[in-house]
């Protein structure tokens, strides 16, 4: 292996040789979807990817809607939104909610074909009258236009997310609604003032998952962690362009 890729990180990084299984969480297997080449500098040589952008804003929404969605847990009450969607269901109560919607926990399940021990922090989730599971999740922008579908290329990773905490919560037993809710607050930015408020409007997208993709990836990823060999580059990988450009230069 070339010297350029010398690890720069010696936590997190599988070991072809150990018995243990290694920890992947969703955002992870999200990167190796998007670039095998960075998730296995990232994951098997311990070259840290570049770090992104801190969505604050989403943050503080994402606290604020769990405040909320909590209170009618509590009370085993649907939402405002779930009556306005006419959607049968009332936020779920289970002793793991807190666990599985934690980062670095969040819902666990051991693939034993890959020893691969993945995880992914749910925003929320819901149950049926029938004891049916749906995936829930928060998202906040700020855009022009009304958000009504998951229509963009980019979101297409969104629909991945929800897919990766279906297919978590079938193989920890659970049964799952196919049709995942997007919780989507739009930012109007069309008011004459700020006034220490932004408003937002909420809306509910729904989305029908197929997480008939997981497994094999997960197979794929094994495959690429064992591998002595690093992925060619991906030409529509902006990381990839970048460390290309930079040994260019340095090299």
């Amino acid at each position: 292996m070339s010297t350029y890729y010398t690890p720069l990180r010696t936590r997190n990084i599988y070991d072809p040789n150990s018995k243990e299984p290694f920890k992947l969480s969703r955002s992870k297997i999200e990167n190796y979807v998007k670039c095998p080449r960075c998730f296995y500098l990232d994951r098997r040589l311990g070259v840290n990817p570049h770090p992104g952008f801190p969505f604050t804003l989403n943050s503080a929404v994402d606290a604020l809607f769990k405040k909320e969605f909590d209170k009618y847990r509590a009370e085993q009450k649907p939402h405002p939104l779930m009556q306005e969607y006419k959607i049968d269901a009332v936020p779920f109560q289970h002793k793991d909610i807190d666990e599985w919607r934690e980062n670095f926990k969040g819902i666990q399940f051991l693939h034993k074909p890959t020893n691969l021990l993945i995880a992914g922090a749910v925003d929320d989730v819901w149950v049926k009258p029938d004891g049916q599971l749906i995936v829930a999740d928060y998202k906040a922008t700020s855009k022009a236009e009304e958000i009504t579908a998951l229509d963009k290329d980019w979101q297409d990773g969104y629909k991945r997310q929800s897919e990766i905490y279906q297919w978590l919560l079938r193989q920890n037993g659970f049964k799952v609604n196919k049709t995942a809710y997007f919780v989507y607050a739009n930012g109007d930015t069309d008011k004459p003032a700020f006034g220490n408020k932004l408003e937002f409007e909420t809306r509910l997208i729904p989305y029908k998952g197929d997480d008939s993709w997981v497994e094999p990836t997960l197979k794929k990823i094994k495959k690429c962690l064992d591998s002595n060999k690093i992925p060619k580059s991906d030409p529509d990988c902006d990381s990839c362009a970048y460390r290309e450009a930079v040994a260019s230069v340095m090299f």
